[in-house]
């Protein structure tokens, strides 16, 4: 038993130490590199606008830790990033850049989704991959940009582990598959039946059944919006951003006018209804006082009758 404590001091001890060294490493490092080192992403504050580059390398990591080796993307990590993202108001836009070889379907689609649901500009740039469920995260921006030497592979659904071999397995593949062809059609200018037709391609790759894009074939087949690199998108970005401030800018413009004319009405209405008030009181007044003429003349009138 001493033995054994004495182990768990000592992996205690080292986790101590790694944590320090850490720590360590960080020190003297400014801001933004930290956020590199820790996130992965970056927040870009000396440009044009403030924008934000969020990076999806390596695999998307779902449900399953993947072996520390490989390069990952963990989802939990990028999902909170998206809703501060789009929570800051001082963040103008977010630039997306994939390398991706693709990873767990649910994960990724979860991101794209959230990424497509963004109110604020959206620009994503692929290099060097975009496969797999990389595609819808490619997408999944306003605006999509690929250089001409990355390249995306289209393919089935796939399922590592157990598999049960029944009619139900191959229909649940089915509906997950349908809901990412629904997905990249409508935020893509591709078909949905010309997707699934590179996807369900047999005469291209000798190990798997799919189809591998270039970048000047994925913009070709509409999948991607543009050819371009890294100052092609940042640019527009910033397009983008301008035109949504001046829309929101008009919007203000014309509400403040609409709420300017309303609050005219509002006067003009008090000031009719205050007219017709007076109105009605100098009525009165006028009937008022001619029934105490009338009065007084009558009350005149029996009095000289009582005299005679």
């Amino acid at each position: 038993m001493p033995d054994k404590q004495k182990a768990k001091n000592d992996i205690g001890e080292n986790d101590d130490d790694q944590d320090d060294e850490e720590d360590n490493d960080t020190e003297g490092l400014n801001n933004q590199t930290k956020q590199i080192i820790e996130t992965g992403s970056i927040t870009m504050a000396k440009g044009k606008h403030l924008i934000h580059c969020l990076t999806i390398i390596g695999q998307v990591e779902g449900h399953f830790i993947l072996p520390p080796q490989n390069k990952t993307t963990k989802y939990e990590h990028v999902i909170p990033q998206i809703v501060a993202i789009e929570e800051d108001p001082d963040i103008e836009g977010l630039l997306i850049i994939l390398n991706t070889v693709g990873g767990d379907v649910e994960a990724g689609l979860a991101i794209a989704e959230l990424l497509a649901g963004m109110k604020k500009p959206t620009v994503s740039l692929v290099l060097g991959g975009g496969h797999s469920i990389g595609v819808p995260l490619a997408i999944s921006a306003r605006r999509s940009f690929i250089v001409s030497t990355a390249t995306m592979t289209i393919h089935p659904v796939r399922m590592n582990g157990i598999v049960v071999g029944v009619p139900q397995t191959l229909s649940y593949f089915d509906k997950m598959q349908d809901r990412i062809i629904k997905f990249v059609s409508e935020n893509s200018h591709i078909s949905a039946k010309r997707f699934k037709q590179l996807m369900m391609n047999t005469g291209e790759l000798v190990m798997d059944v799919g189809t591998v894009l270039d970048g000047a074939a994925a913009v070709k087949e509409g999948l991607i919006d543009s050819l371009g690199g890294l100052s092609d998108a940042i640019k527009y970005l910033y397009q983008l951003i301008e035109t949504q401030k001046a829309e929101e800018n008009n919007e203000n413009n014309v509400s403040n006018k609409n709420k300017d004319e309303s609050v005219i009405k509002d006067r003009c209405d008090k000031t009719e209804k205050a007219e017709e008030k007076t109105e009605k009181n100098v009525e009165n007044i006028r009937c008022d006082d001619k029934k105490s003429r009338h009065l007084h003349h009558k009350n005149k009138a029996i009095s000289r009758k009582k005299r005679a």
